[in-house]
């Protein structure tokens, strides 16, 4: 009890006197990093376990590209589960002579299973809750299609070659996906209505869906049936799995948003470490007195130990506290891409963030404050600073060991935290070499001609004698620069690399589904328009079934996308001239030969470890083609043009049930031609793609909100990083100063010295901040965003000249007063 009371009153009078002040700030900012990211993904979390049998539609839910076979309806019949049955695919929907792509939902009458629809009759109006698909012969469309198409309850609209009549406004669907699907405009018509509308055609990209609810025991029973019977491009979601397509992307989400919650802990452990350090100074010689009056090795052990435990909880409570307000700032920016109400905060992310708290102030402080605890008493006599260094190998890389096992605990996926870990790492290493070997050069300059009674002879040396202590403010203050660099220059650069991708003149629309007898009244269509005939590629769908006469399992492969792409069906065409936009990496382009052969795209090769030589076997139509891969291809797939992943030669697939697709650019001054275009063509689909990619960007907005929000944090823990790094030497400074000062040294002397320092500091924390942000904006650019990396080197070099001055700044505000008080004064402080 008495160690816990003096623990009380050290961190009382520590606190009154500002020794924790950066500590506190850094854990403040570590925890409501780590618990605002924590608070928003366990809420989402919770909402889709609560909602999933409503996300499904029902209990269970079969998808398939292809319509689902006969057994598995005829087994839930048997069992007794209830069954609805949903399309989805797009198409042109048609008002007078407006024409807008939407994502059709054809239902069957018993669909929804669960939870159910709610309708408007006008924009403005309540809603209803209905519970059952469209009548035949009409169908609900969502409040963007009303406003797109300019039309209202009441109306007609072509859907293919029907005229439907648009009963009500659909505000609401449990399982509206977050593909395509959600971001195109909504129309739910009656399954019984697709054949006479001749939308679904030979080649049409359809995805079959049967819901099914029921008792546990037979959804369970049923469940164990289909799965073993699942054929490709089959699958089957429950509860556990529920909108994949959701849960994906909010995993991205929170992927960026941890990444960001990671940096502001790495910069928060590495003020932890440099404050704690100056703290274990400062106490060196009060813990040398206290074992003069008989305190003992364990209690001074004991009460610093609370100390820091105490200060750890209490920053963990406002940690936490923050990150909720945080967290309800996220979900206010993320509104537009969750739309379920969330459940009520949990307790555990707070825990979380208390945990990670005391894990990054234990690991970075106790190896230190252990060394309190062994100070000697002949300290009071005689200062034994080298003794006390001799352990700070060892201190730096149990708090590494520590800050690596929180970032994989964080990140909450091993390969995630390994790379960000190894990452960090690997940087703190080349910051430290650079920074060492670029601070001997300073050390060693003071020795040139004409250095001799120059002011800044003195800084240089200065840095020399403490070349330990100026690396590890030169990394602790490059890495500062670095994250705020990234979060003020390099974001700007990222994104305007991004926007350069696509050019003023790319093709901005896609026409699917064209038939082989539409192909000379569509070039028809566009010369009329005075507009230049499109390249119509053929399309003809296949699966993969074997490579080298080995059969295609996708659990062989251990990255997802290449399992994805081994269920999948390939949109495979054939052609003599290689496309616009597509060069020959490897092999030989097959041109006009007769001989069966393929093309196959690098990318997709390297996924499915495909190589030159390598015979494929494909199923299209129910025949096998097969054929050596003979060229390998890299494509620019961010042009906007057709590209296919694997091409044959001229005639491999003739015969073959086949739809055109093609992109063309539609110049302003051509307002009705689409929709004339679906009108001559009902069975055409024509994308917008600027309206997509339009509505790609404002969902990308939303989250570039949220994780700016959180790097706002970390740039608060960037600049805490820096005042720390230049307290950390401050004692020592403070020092060398009184004596200088006491031996006859001018103040003009001492001041250029300092600003000598501290410029060399700057120097080397501005030029490695620079350089690393660069790095890693490039390693963004090239490696995640696949866009080549454009940035501003002038906007680089004013930032890397900005932290120049911030330091020179910082370090001259900061012993300002040390200049100003009498040297007795400050050699009696110092004692």
């Amino acid at each position: 009890m008495s160690s816990l009371r003096l623990a009380l009153t050290a961190l009382r009078r520590d606190m009154r006197a500002g020794e924790l002040k950066l500590l506190m700030v850094a854990l403040v900012l570590a925890v409501a990093s780590l618990s605002s990211v924590a608070f928003l993904t366990d809420r989402v979390g919770r909402a889709l376990d609560r909602d999933a049998n409503q996300l499904l539609g029902g209990d269970l839910l079969i998808v398939s590209d292809h319509p689902v076979p006969p057994a598995f309806e005829a087994d839930a019949r048997a069992r007794g589960l209830e069954r609805a049955e949903t399309w989805l695919f797009s198409s042109m929907v048609t008002a007078a002579d407006q024409a807008q792509l939407a994502g059709v939902k054809a239902a069957s009458d018993s669909y929804p299973l669960r939870g159910g629809l709610r309708l408007r009759d006008q924009v403005d109006g309540p809603e209803r809750g209905v519970k059952a698909a469209p009548a035949r012969g009409e169908v609900w469309v969502d409040e963007r299609l009303i406003g797109m198409l300019g039309i209202k309850v009441g109306d007609s609209v072509g859907v293919g070659l029907l005229q439907l009549k648009v009963a009500a406004i659909l505000s609401y669907e449990p399982d509206r996906g977050a593909n395509f699907f959600a971001l195109a405009p909504r129309l739910l018509m009656n399954l019984a209505d697709v054949p006479a509308s001749g939308l679904v055609q030979p080649g049409s990209r359809v995805t079959y869906r049967v819901h099914l609810a029921g008792s546990s025991e037979s959804v369970v029973g049923f469940e164990a049936f289909a799965k073993p019977r699942l054929g490709r491009g089959e699958a089957i979601e429950s509860i556990q799995n529920a909108r994949p397509e959701l849960r994906n992307m909010l995993d991205r989400a929170h992927r960026f948003l941890s990444l960001a919650a990671l940096l502001a802990v790495v910069l928060s452990s590495v003020a932890v470490g440099l404050a704690t350090r100056r703290f274990v100074l400062r106490h060196l010689d009060g813990c040398a007195v206290m074992r003069c009056f008989g305190a003992t090795q364990a209690v001074l052990l004991r009460v610093y130990l609370g100390e820091f435990v105490l200060l750890g909880l209490l920053a963990a409570l406002v940690g936490a506290a923050l990150g909720l307000v945080v967290h309800y700032v996220l979900a206010f920016a993320l509104a537009g891409l969750i739309e379920a109400e969330l459940p009520a905060p949990s307790v555990w992310p707070a825990v979380q963030g208390m945990l990670a708290s005391m894990v990054l102030l234990l690991g970075f402080s106790m190896p230190q404050l252990m060394r309190l605890g062994r100070v000697s008493t002949l300290r009071v006599l005689r200062r034994e600073w080298a003794a006390f260094e001799t352990a700070g190998a060892a201190s730096w890389l149990a708090a590494g060991v520590a800050l690596a096992a929180l970032m994989l605990w964080v990140a909450g996926d091993w390969r995630l935290g390994g790379w960000v870990a190894g990452g960090f790492a690997a940087a703190l290493l080349v910051y430290a070499l650079i920074a060492r070997a670029v601070i001997g050069l300073f050390a060693h300059a003071r020795r040139l001609p004409g250095a001799a009674g120059g002011g800044w002879r003195y800084g240089l040396a200065s840095l020399g004698r403490r070349s330990a202590g100026a690396t590890v403010q030169a990394v602790a203050l490059s890495l500062g620069l670095t994250a705020m660099l990234l979060l003020s220059v390099g974001h700007s650069d990222l994104l305007d690399g991004w926007r350069k991708k696509v050019p003023p003149e790319a093709p901005n629309r896609f026409a699917v589904n064209i038939q082989p007898d539409q192909l000379d009244g569509i070039r028809q269509r566009f010369v009329a328009e005075g507009l230049p005939p499109p390249e119509l590629m053929p399309m003809i769908r296949g699966r993969l079934v074997a490579i080298n006469g080995v059969a295609v399992d996708p659990s062989r492969y251990e990255e997802g996308r290449a399992q994805r792409l081994a269920e999948r069906e390939f949109n495979l065409s054939h052609s003599d001239r290689i496309q616009v936009g597509n060069r020959i990496v490897g092999g030989t382009w097959h041109g006009a030969s007769t001989q069966a052969e393929w093309s196959v795209e690098q990318g997709i090769a390297k996924t499915l470890g495909l190589k030159l030589g390598d015979r494929l076997r494909f199923e299209v139509g129910g025949t096998m083609v097969e054929a050596p891969v003979t060229s390998l291809r890299g494509l620019e797939w961010d042009s906007m043009r057709v590209n296919f992943f694997v091409v044959g030669s001229p005639g491999l697939l003739a015969g073959q049930p086949t739809s055109y697709i093609t992109s063309f650019h539609l110049p302003p001054g051509h307002p009705g031609f689409t929709a004339g275009l679906s009108r001559a063509y009902p069975n055409l689909t024509v994308i917008d793609a600027s309206a997509l990619l339009a509505q790609m960007q404002d969902t990308m907005e939303v989250l570039i909100r949220a994780v700016k929000l959180v790097f706002g944090l970390a740039l608060v823990a960037g600049l805490v990083v820096m005042a720390a790094a230049l307290q950390s030497t401050h004692d020592e400074r403070a020092h060398e100063l009184a004596v200088l000062r006491t031996l006859g040294a001018r103040d003009g002397q001492l001041r250029r010295a300092l600003l000598a320092e501290f410029a060399a500091l700057g120097l080397v924390a501005g030029g490695l901040g620079a350089f690393g942000a660069l790095g890693i904006g490039w390693a963004l650019a090239t490696q995640v965003f696949q866009f080549a990396f454009s940035p501003s080197l002038l906007s680089f070099a004013a930032g890397g000249l900005a932290g120049v001055a911030a330091v020179v700044l910082a370090g001259w505000a900061g012993t300002r007063g040390v200049m100003r008080t009498p040297p007795l004064v400050s050699l009696r402080a110092l004692a």
